[in-house]
């Protein structure tokens, strides 16, 4: 759970979900998961498709019914009842805003649907628009709004109700780049201002790191590692989490009486992380940072022979082919010696950066 939090708020207790397919066969879309989510806790399920993620955030909406186990919200079973009896508001990737409606009225909807008084309707309204910085759009259409203003109504109209969760499935993906990272920190910054417990569902990785205060990753229906962001890009679990966050280089290894060796060559104890785990002899996978690694003209744990070099403003991008493997290496584009093209070069970790992986 977040750091300083006791209780958790919401609980997933060993959820399993089988579907049946058109052919007659089944897909187990997620086996046995448990998570502990934390009140005020801004929590990302990020994983490929097809990985169980919106099928767990659909089994809390109501959306989805569990074959087996559990959903509890504040220690009381929801996954036994309907979707409108549960304390949770879903913004879905569409937005699904009425188009006949104005801002104002799509906001006010759910409040409306509760019989509430039109003054108290009108005051709440108001100060939702403030909250989604949208004062004075309230007549407006969605159609008269930007990609990102729609989104905006969107997540006005689930936040309106004062839910104890938010759910929100891949809110931003139909949003250019530059929107898109405007509103990462508008969400954040609306998840803090209101305390809401926020479940985001994205296959993005870097969107996962830049949000979440602890990220959930899945695959074949399984949460294979939970973490925060920085410790998940520092010590990810296996090969897989390595590789799915962040940019990481894979090389073979081979391990023998606790020494790894990688390209023939013995790996000195001091590079490698802290509290690296060194299993059994035989083969296993390295995994090094591209910023992690430093090019030098004389020595070093891997030598090979510079492939390209790409200038991306704040740094440079050093591709070196070693054999048949491709690493790259990230370096800072001032400040340091940048190698050309077809050059003879040899690379070298930072001390404590290089990290032995389990399959």
């Amino acid at each position: 759970m977040k750091p300083g939090m006791n209780e958790p708020l919401l609980q997933i207790r060993n959820v399993s979900k089988t579907y049946v397919t058109p052919e007659g066969g089944s897909v187990q879309a997620l086996k046995d998961v448990s998570l502990d989510i934390a009140q005020g806790e801004f929590i990302v399920l990020l994983g490929p498709s097809g990985c169980g993620k919106t099928t767990l955030l659909r089994a809390i909406a109501g959306l989805e019914y569990p074959d087996s186990g559990e959903i509890l919200l504040d220690g009381q079973r929801i996954d036994d009842k309907p979707a409108y009896a549960r304390p949770v508001n879903t913004v879905f990737q569409s937005y699904a805003l009425f188009p006949h409606m104005s801002v104002a009225e799509n906001i006010a909807f759910g409040l409306e649907m509760e019989k509430l008084g039109k003054e108290e309707i009108a005051r709440r309204v108001e100060e939702t628009l403030v909250q989604i910085k949208l004062t004075g759009y309230g007549r407006r259409k969605p159609s008269q709004l930007s990609g990102g203003q729609q989104q905006r109504v969107a997540l006005g109209r689930a936040l309106i109700k004062g839910p104890r969760v938010l759910l929100l499935d891949e809110p931003l993906s139909a949003l250019d780049l530059k929107l898109r990272r405007g509103m990462q920190v508008e969400l954040k910054r609306l998840q803090q201002e209101t305390g809401i417990t926020f479940v985001f569902v994205t296959h993005d990785q870097e969107e996962a790191m830049s949000m979440g205060d602890r990220i959930a990753v899945f695959k074949d229906g399984e949460v294979i590692q939970l973490d925060t962001p920085r410790e998940m890009y520092r010590n990810p679990a296996n090969r897989f989490v390595a590789d799915f966050i962040g940019e990481t280089n894979l090389f073979p290894c081979d391990i023998h009486s606790g020494v790894v060796s990688m390209n023939g060559q013995t790996i000195p104890r001091e590079l490698l992380a802290i509290n690296a785990i060194i299993g059994e002899d035989g083969s296993s996978v390295v995994a090094i940072r591209p910023e992690d690694l430093v090019i030098s003209p004389d020595k070093g744990i891997l030598e090979g022979t510079v492939r390209d070099v790409i200038f991306t403003g704040s740094a440079v991008r050093v591709h070196v082919l070693i054999g048949s493997e491709e690493i790259v290496a990230v370096l800072p584009s001032h400040g340091v010696a940048v190698p050309e093209r077809g050059q003879h070069v040899y690379l070298n970790a930072i001390h404590g950066t290089i990290r032995v992986l389990a399959s």
